[in-house]
């Protein structure tokens, strides 16, 4: 197991599913863990008892709320953006405002996020930002909004990966398909249907996408930079 000890590191929306999983992850690997939350407080806490990593409630579609909350972190050695929100619909129907909040929370958030922690952060620090496979791909009728976030973490991620590369900090994406989550349970109403366009047909678990984000914050993903690293189960493919 890579160990993550004296290394500071905080998480982005890491209260449930993917981002808990990614907590706890890094505190078993023995790092200085922190986390965000929005409305999830129970949750939260029940996490922070558990692990012992701090949780900060904070609002990732407030800009200053976010930039604050990054910048008392200090150096950090490890960035992981998961915080998103997930609309889909009609886009006839679906509310404006909606579809605002969610490119605020998908797409503006982890922009500002990254550039603020560059700021201060340790050299080959790593800024990792959770994505999702249907940036590549939406096979289905109602996500025209949600592919479109995370069709721009791709861009932004290849382009930070530049700016940053002179000091060895890395800019990833890790793209996941269905994961067992409260946003999206392996026994959904989706569930049968996105496991036909699957390779492997059943949902990810937390644990194999946080697994992955520690590889890639670890000694042996210096090099690994600009990329989208998918784990989708072949529903990509």
């Amino acid at each position: 197991m890579t160990n993550f000890a004296g290394k500071n590191i905080l998480v982005l929306g890491g209260s449930r599913g993917i981002g808990a999983g990614i907590v706890r992850r890094f505190v078993a690997g023995e790092g200085n863990v922190a986390f965000t939350y929005a409305g999830s407080k129970d949750a939260a806490l029940a996490l922070q008892a558990e692990t012992g990593a701090q949780a900060i409630q904070a609002d990732s579609a407030n800009r200053d709320e976010l930039t604050a909350t990054v910048a008392d972190r200090g150096a950090l050695d490890v960035l992981v953006i998961n915080a998103g929100t997930l609309v889909l619909g009609d886009p006839l129907s679906l509310e404006s405002d909606a579809i605002d909040r969610m490119i605020d929370v998908n797409v503006r958030a982890p922009y500002h996020a990254a550039v603020e922690a560059a700021r201060r952060m340790n050299e080959g620090g790593r800024i990792i930002v959770i994505g999702s496979v249907n940036g590549d791909r939406m096979p289905f009728a109602g996500g025209a909004a949600y592919a479109l976030t995370k069709s721009a973490i791709q861009g932004m991620v290849r382009g930070l990966a530049r700016d940053f590369g002179d000091r060895g900090i890395t800019v990833n994406s890790i793209q996941p398909g269905p994961t067992d989550s409260d946003m999206n349970p392996a026994d959904g109403p989706m569930a049968a249907t996105m496991h036909s366009f699957m390779a492997i047909k059943r949902h990810a678990r937390t644990d194999e996408i946080a697994e992955l984000a520690a590889y890639i914050a670890g000694p042996y993903g210096a090099m690994i930079t600009g990329s989208m690293q998918t784990i989708d189960g072949g529903f990509g493919a």
